[in-house]
């Protein structure tokens, strides 16, 4: 499983479970937005990659988040 900004690079090196995150230096939060929205992005990026870990596929698959 690998959370990564740069899916294609993902997909590419063989990773079965991706998790699109929001950018390279920052890929779980946004610095320039206040930490209420920064936590709810972290939250919901770790939760859809827990989910990720737990569900059963059969190829290479992005998982889907909210913007």
């Amino acid at each position: 499983m690998q959370m990564a900004n740069l899916i294609p690079v993902a997909k590419t090196v063989g990773a079965n479970r991706m998790v699109p995150t929001i950018s390279i230096p920052y890929p779980l939060g946004d610095p320039g937005t206040p930490k209420e929205v920064q936590f709810k992005l972290r939250y919901h990026r770790v939760g859809v990659a827990l989910d990720a870990l737990t569900t059963d596929i059969k190829e290479q698959t992005v998982f889907k988040v909210k913007i």
